[in-house]
């Protein structure tokens, strides 16, 4: 390279504000470290899960963006429910496919019927206590009508239906998309339940 094209280079590095070692790269027509070492963006947190809530045990902030990129079975739940047996088959399924990308999280509501205790910390005694609940809870909060939370919203709008009672589920994609919803009625051992798990595990 020649003294005048050098001289060239320097003024121009010198005028856009690039420093020393920048000049030193661009001179000897090497790529400069700010492109070298580029390092790639963060996954986008899907829109779905760009909310926070408060944790069950102890009301403390939580942003659902934590779960990006998981598998997600969302669950409406009470302590009072012919259907509270479930947390079983819940924590059940959690801790089966959790290694591979499932998370459960569960809603507590005293939507229907009114068949959830009254405080947060009530409702986290007795799902430790009796059921042994691991998997991500929320403190009690609407899932139906005018007053459902921001999740519950979007979920009954993305799949076209809302819940009906407790323990309705949701399964959300990696990627934020609902990919169902399933009643009351189905256990978190069903058949088509977890095949639909294990389909999304595998995307």
């Amino acid at each position: 390279m020649t003294t005048k094209r050098v001289q060239f280079l320097t003024w121009v590095l010198v005028v856009s504000g690039m420093g020393t070692s920048a000049m030193v790269h661009a001179a000897a027509g090497d790529a400069t470290p700010a492109a070298t070492a580029a390092t790639p963006a963060a996954a986008a947190c899907p829109a779905l899960l760009n909310k926070t809530f408060p944790r069950l045990q102890d009301e403390k902030p939580q942003s659902l963006c934590q779960y990006s990129g998981k598998v997600l079975l969302v669950v409406n739940t009470a302590s009072y429910c012919g259907f509270t047996g479930q947390y079983k088959g819940l924590e059940a399924l959690h801790a089966k496919y959790k290694d591979r990308g499932l998370v459960v999280l569960g809603f507590p509501s005293g939507d229907f019927g009114e068949q959830e205790k009254a405080s947060n910390k009530e409702i986290a005694e007795f799902c430790a206590n009796t059921y042994s609940v691991k998997f991500p809870m929320f403190a009690k909060s609407h899932v139906a009508g005018a007053e459902a939370n921001p999740l519950f919203a979007e979920l009954t709008k993305a799949s076209g239906t809302r819940p009906k009672w407790n323990f309705y589920k949701y399964l959300v994609a990696r990627d934020g998309r609902v990919i169902d919803a399933y009643s009351s009625v189905t256990t978190p051992d069903d058949r088509d339940l977890v095949r639909d798990v294990e389909k999304a595990l595998a995307q």
